[in-house]
């Protein structure tokens, strides 16, 4: 250990700074803390993240508050604890990471008071997670002066808490908060305690609403439209009837979205169409996945109304043919840069179709084929003839693909940075060796550990690849 007495605090603390994730490169990076107390000690002072599972036996408020005095430099902290109540844990983060920036607590939903307790403890609070009860309120929002991001879940506990309204806690209806970015799900039609929420958001740049059955009591439409006008990110997820009715605000309401992303939305067919016809935005990025009532007409109307969309992604499209996809990227031939057509029927089902692709979408940065299982390596070789300048390629799930269609990426893709070949049944070990040798800017490569051969390994360590898989 004379090594270890000639190296000061300073100088071990900086090269911990630079080891690289356990994620990445190295599989034993935390290992350092293993050696000795001290390095120990100061390995739990350079780290800024930490994420932590919690059982409330083994745990208790004061031992937390304890092993988080260790790192004094913290700013993000992720929690999941499935069972106790969370107000002291959370009093406890409070108390003992003034430095925060980011918390994640997954746990019950959160009672108001240890809200209010972080508000003072951690001013420099810019991005949150939480669980909420049904009957809660948002005021106690315009007390995180810093926060941009908020994720809430809620869980309807029947009971648990009372509804806190604003004359009981002040007036705050010319609030303005400075979230930019909103997670909500779980909320279910005529929920309480929304309209303050909506009328505050004036800041808003993304919205994502998962599982919602609503946007809170029917007499809230003039205040969601509110946080609309800025609004440049929007995701619908699995929110079934709302869909239809949040894209006709959208059509009325803003001008400012360039992202769409929507998740099953059954029956919502004809309100897509007519966001897609009447908008005034200038959309880059659409994303559709399981939208069964989408059809050919939805993509020519994407293509002659938004002829400056970059990406577009497309997840179990069933009832949209070749002839729709060639029409459309022959207009958008220009611009488009990212394509995804995934577990999409008509890609190994219709001859020609991704050559065709291929030949019209000659920008395309990224591409993403994955999970369409029948897909076989002349369709897939033909298209990378013409899809030089890739630099993303992911083709997970696709059984029928096998080495030929490996060398083709290499000799095809000169760009290559990254590629997901996951679950391809049909690419064995020695293709995956063959790729990493060849494909010279390749950065991240996603495939299954037993496919990576020592070879493999070492020449990914030596030229800084991220090998990922399971």
């Amino acid at each position: 250990m004379e090594m270890d007495r000639i190296l000061c605090d300073e100088l071990l603390e900086e090269v911990f700074r630079r080891l690289p994730p356990r994620s990445t490169f190295s599989s034993h990076t935390a290992n350092v803390s293993l050696v000795s107390k001290r390095w120990l000690r100061l390995y739990r002072s350079t780290r800024s993240t930490l994420s932590l599972g919690l059982f409330i036996g083994d745990c208790t408020p004061r031992s937390l508050s304890s092993f988080l005095s260790h790192f004094p430099h913290l700013s993000s902290l992720s929690i999941a604890t499935s069972s106790g109540s969370p107000d002291q844990f959370l009093l406890s983060v409070a108390s003992s990471c003034p430095k925060l920036t980011g918390l994640c607590l997954k746990s019950k939903p959160v009672p108001l008071f240890p809200l209010l307790c972080l508000s003072t403890s951690c001013p420099h609070i810019t991005s949150l997670s939480i669980v909420l009860s049904g009957a809660f309120s948002f005021h106690w929002l315009v007390f995180l002066h810093s926060l941009q991001n908020l994720s809430v879940s809620f869980n309807f506990v029947s009971g648990e808490f009372e509804h806190v309204d604003a004359s009981s806690k002040g007036n705050f209806d010319d609030a303005e908060l400075k979230l930019e970015t909103l997670y909500l799900s779980g909320i279910r039609r005529g929920h309480r305690g929304f309209n303050w929420l909506w009328k505050s958001c004036k800041n808003l740049k993304k919205l994502q609403l998962h599982c919602c059955e609503g946007i809170g009591d029917d007499t809230l439409v003039s205040s969601f439209v509110n946080c609309l006008q800025g609004l440049q990110d929007l995701e619908l997820k699995v929110c079934g009837s709302i869909v239809g009715e949040v894209l006709s605000r959208l059509v009325e309401n803003c001008k400012s979205l360039n992202s769409l992303l929507i998740l099953g939305s059954d029956g919502s067919g004809e309100a897509l169409l007519q966001f897609i016809t009447r908008s005034c935005c200038n959309l880059r990025q659409l994303d559709l996945s399981l939208p069964l009532d989408l059809k050919n007409n939805h993509l020519l109307a994407v293509a002659e109304k938004f002829r400056g969309l970059s990406s577009l992604r497309l997840n179990k499209c069933f009832r949209v043919t070749g002839e729709g996809l060639k029409t459309m990227a022959l207009a958008m031939s220009n611009e488009l840069e990212e394509l995804a057509l995934i577990n999409c029927d008509m890609v190994g089902r219709e001859p020609g179709l991704l050559t065709t692709l291929g030949q019209s979408l000659r920008n395309l940065r990224k591409l993403d084929l994955s999970y369409n299982k029948i897909l076989v390596d002349e369709e897939f070789i033909s298209m990378l003839a013409w899809c030089n300048g890739l630099r993303e390629l992911k083709v997970r799930g696709c059984l029928g693909l096998t080495k030929a269609s490996v060398v083709s990426m290499f000799k095809s893709c000169k760009q290559l940075e990254s590629v997901d070949i996951m679950d391809c049944d049909g690419i064995k070990a020695e293709a995956v060796e063959l790729f990493v040798l060849n494909c010279l800017p390749l950065r991240q490569i996603h495939v299954e550990e037993s496919k990576v051969s020592d070879v493999s390994r070492s020449w990914a360590s030596k030229k800084f690849i991220a090998v990922l898989g399971y």
